[in-house]
């Protein structure tokens, strides 16, 4: 399957999601915790997990046999790989810093630029809200700027 089948398939996984919230509210209970066999925790690594697993690409073991689950743990462990990117393409994943501090708080999945000249695109993430960026308890579709973004092209895309 050419790279392009594949990036849309995590995207159309992704986009299956929207609109899924944590029961009950402010629980980080989800079928994606379950799954992943951490329930309870903040989930926005575990949900980008579980995305490439049901689209047909694990990520393989990113600190959980799943997976991931913690950010910072992700990006150390795939800045080793040598898969960041300053070319984002629909279905990448992308890290978010939003102190600007070298903490990676949040991860989502890449969908596309809203206007690249500005840096916006727009995103799929899971536990977002508005008013709650890195914790919100939902799946939604989100508008990010570019300065605060570490973007990855995990290597189960180009396979």
């Amino acid at each position: 399957m050419a790279t392009a089948e594949k990036r849309q398939r995590v995207l159309d996984v992704a986009v299956n999601q929207l609109g899924i919230t944590e029961t009950p509210k402010n629980s980080n209970k989800t079928t994606f915790g379950n799954w992943f066999g951490l329930d309870g925790v903040a989930w926005c690594g575990i949900f980008v997990s579980w995305v490439y697993h049901h689209a047909g690409y694990p990520l393989g073991k990113v600190g959980y046999l799943k997976g991931f689950a913690g950010c910072q743990y992700a990006v150390a462990h795939l800045d080793k790989l040598g898969v960041k990117t300053t070319d984002p393409q629909p279905g990448d994943i992308v890290f978010f810093d939003w102190n600007s501090d070298k903490r990676y708080d949040h991860v989502g999945i890449f969908h596309s630029w809203k206007d690249k000249t500005a840096g916006t695109f727009n995103t799929i993430e899971g536990n977002t809200a508005v008013g709650n960026d890195s914790n919100g308890g939902q799946v939604m579709r989100r508008v990010r700027n570019a300065k605060v973004a570490l973007f990855v092209t995990p290597k189960v895309l180009d396979l």
